[in-house]
């Protein structure tokens, strides 16, 4: 008798917390690198990163920007913007939406081998390409790579090409992509083609659209 109670409770659990999914929420301030102001359906919350309130989970801040993932879907918010729906993602996503930042760059977030960090597109490199401290800070094992020398405008600069498991931004995850590890300084990691080259792109204003090929 006590299994036959069981389960209509638990499935009224269930139904409860769907019903009570989030459907916008918004940046609206942040305290440095460690906790954001959201407006989760019009409610101020404070959320420390890898926090959880109201079925949005902070994940990652930076640069004026937050990265939440909701209903099984990360999503980056930019401070001070309209609000954000909150839509879960019943299939594999498959398409990558960048608006172009200051100085017309596009520059996503997102994460290399699950370690985030900040990407920029740069359709003129050949690879992805990594300074030696960023690759520090996401744990890569360059020195375990192939030595090779790029030919820059400065000359030429000895790299340790590498494969990188995965780079993922907002629903889409790539495996297997080339790139280089420069001592150069880079402001960001360059998404060059070989990762661009996975996908079909087209600019529309300053939206810039990548869909994986089939």
């Amino acid at each position: 008798m006590r299994r036959l109670w069981l389960l209509p409770a638990l499935f009224g659990f269930a139904v409860t917390a769907l019903a009570q999914a989030p459907s916008q929420v918004q940046l609206n301030g942040m305290l440095g690198s460690r906790a954001a102001l959201l407006i989760i359906d019009g409610e101020p919350r404070t959320l420390a990163v890898g926090a959880t309130a109201s079925g949005v989970k902070l994940v990652a801040l930076e640069d004026g920007r937050a990265i939440i993932e909701s209903g099984g879907r990360r999503q980056t918010l930019q401070l001070g913007a309209a609000p954000a729906r909150i839509q879960a993602s019943a299939t594999q996503a498959r398409q990558i939406t960048m608006p172009a930042g200051p100085g017309g760059h596009y520059t996503p977030i997102g994460s290399i081998n699950g370690q985030f960090t900040s990407f920029m597109v740069d359709t003129g490199a050949t690879s992805v390409a990594i300074s030696q401290v960023e690759a520090d800070k996401l744990g890569l094992r360059y020195q375990q790579g192939h030595l090779i020398v790029t030919h820059t405008a400065n000359g030429s600069v000895p790299a340790y090409q590498i494969l990188l498991r995965s780079i993922r931004i907002a629903d889409v995850e790539v495996r297997d992509v080339e790139a280089i590890v420069v001592p150069a300084h880079l402001p960001h990691v360059l998404l060059g083609n070989s990762f661009l080259s996975r996908f079909q792109m087209r600019r529309e204003n300053d939206v810039m659209t990548l869909e994986l090929r089939h």
